[in-house]
């Protein structure tokens, strides 16, 4: 079972990160339909991603609110950037996160960006690579968020100090 986070704990803001209109033919004509994804974070290290659909957008930006919520993870920090480099993935999408010093601000596109300083990420750079799908990148950096370890974290897991994990 994995260990959910508590949304309503949390003071978080959502941010909306693009809006598409799908439509499917059908016998009848055309069925019109909105895709919405959203970005909910609290600035402090919590941050999610969602996607919903709906007739109408404020319906479907409520469900994308909801289903970002279910899937809130904690991103480990060192000062204001991240422990250390790593590439997310999602579909065509690679994300590549990149530690930065303090006082260089968050260098990223578009929807990474959002998803970067939503968790409350200061200095960070990220370089996009393959698709251009603004959901796309959002979910690869949320794959490469989730995928970063501190070295008290690895020290843990190892049995061992964190000064023996760095040699």
């Amino acid at each position: 079972m994995v260990n959910r986070i508590d949304a309503s704990k949390l003071d978080l803001t959502e941010t909306i990160i693009s809006i598409r209109r799908v439509a499917k033919t059908v016998k009848g004509g055309k069925n019109m339909r909105f895709s919405v994804t959203v970005v909910v974070g609290d600035h402090n290290g919590y941050v999610g991603v969602g996607l919903g659909k709906a007739a109408e957008i404020p319906e479907a930006v409520r469900k994308a609110t909801e289903d970002a919520k279910k899937d809130l993870i904690y991103v480990p920090r060192v000062g204001t950037s991240v422990p250390h480099s790593n590439v997310g993935e999602f579909g065509a999408a690679k994300v590549l996160l990149m530690r930065a010093p303090e006082g260089t601000g968050v260098l990223a596109g578009s929807s990474a960006r959002t998803v970067l300083e939503a968790c409350g990420l200061k200095d960070v750079r990220c370089k996009s690579v393959g698709s251009g799908n603004a959901g796309n990148i959002a979910l690869a950096t949320m794959d490469a968020l989730r995928n970063l370890k501190t070295v008290e974290s690895v020290a843990k897991l190892r049995g061992l100090k964190p000064e023996e994990v760095i040699g």
